[in-house]
């Protein structure tokens, strides 16, 4: 399996993305790797599930036991190739576990239809280790996924996502993978069944039947809202998050944008004789939503 500065000239030669063309881009990734190789264990997940060495890479998210068996990382969106950034993407996770034995420990989650192990990895080196997910996320080449597992596990990874944000790493170099503005639904709805970052302002919060609707546009029929269903909302209460107190604050909301379109009674319109079609993400986890005031 190649070393890091291999992965790095493969994600080069690619030059499948912007910020890749050109071995201009080493650098940047030379940057990362030094962000990646100061990542420390993180608190997440269960016990310990299985140790062994990696056969194969598969993608950015998905590797091959010594063994044969498949791990999925849990907890992290990476783009699968042909996506922008998907090569790359897979480079940067060969480079991380060349060489290495890896630990799995156990993911909160439902068994996976593909029968993969969904798991939270770590190398493994001496008395050291490392955490895979965040040494993608903090290397630029992931984004926290919907979930994250417990309070303190999702902080962490969080924090590794937004040094890379911030410092324009892997994905981030590309506009592409830029969140998306709240106030722009046209582009959240060119966005239809894709895992994005959305940020923007809330208009106002408020509860219909048994879903909470957090807005941020004052036309229902057409701006973009984040859902939470009721018996999901006690979750966000125990995280410290308010969610009635969202109202005039800017936040970041992840997670896979869904369209509403069409009434109730499939005719395109609703009860008030209006065609309505509005972008939204329904929010089940705390991590999915974070106060973005002060970025």
């Amino acid at each position: 399996m190649m070393g890091w500065r291999g992965g790095v000239l493969a994600a080069c030669l690619a030059a499948e993305f912007v910020f890749m063309s050109g071995c201009a881009g080493a650098s940047a990734q030379e940057q990362a790797a030094s962000v990646a190789a100061a990542t420390p264990s993180m608190p997440c997940g269960g016990g310990v599930i299985s140790r062994g060495g990696v056969q194969a890479i598969l993608d950015g998210r998905n590797v091959v036991l010594d063994d044969g068996r498949v791990v999925h990382l849990v907890a992290i969106e990476v783009p699968l190739p042909p996506a922008p950034g998907g090569e790359a993407a897979k480079a940067a996770l060969a480079g991380f576990l060349s060489g290495a034995q890896i630990e799995l420990r156990q993911a909160d989650l439902e068994p996976d239809r593909y029968g993969r192990i969904v798991a939270y990895a770590e190398t493994l080196g001496g008395d050291s280790r490392r955490s895979v997910q965040a040494q993608m996320l903090a290397a630029g080449y992931g984004r926290v996924g919907e979930n994250a597992g417990g309070q303190a596990c999702a902080a962490a990874l969080l924090r590794s996502e937004s040094t890379a944000r911030q410092a324009k790493l892997g994905l981030w170099a590309s506009p592409y993978y830029d969140p998306i503005q709240a106030d722009n639904p046209a582009s959240l709805l060119a966005q239809r069944d894709r895992f994005a970052l959305v940020e923007g302002k809330v208009v106002s919060v408020h509860q219909s039947g048994a879903t909470l609707y957090v807005n941020f546009g004052r036309h229902w029929s057409s701006d973009f809202a984040v859902t939470v269903r009721e018996r999901n909302a006690r979750t966000f209460a125990a995280a410290g998050l308010d969610l009635q107190g969202l109202a005039g604050r800017r936040v970041r909301v992840r997670g896979w944008i869904e369209a509403h379109s069409g009434g109730a009674s499939g005719t395109g319109y609703g009860s008030a004789g209006g065609f309505w079609h509005a972008p939204w993400i329904e929010a089940v986890h705390p991590v999915q939503i974070e106060i973005a005031d002060h970025d």
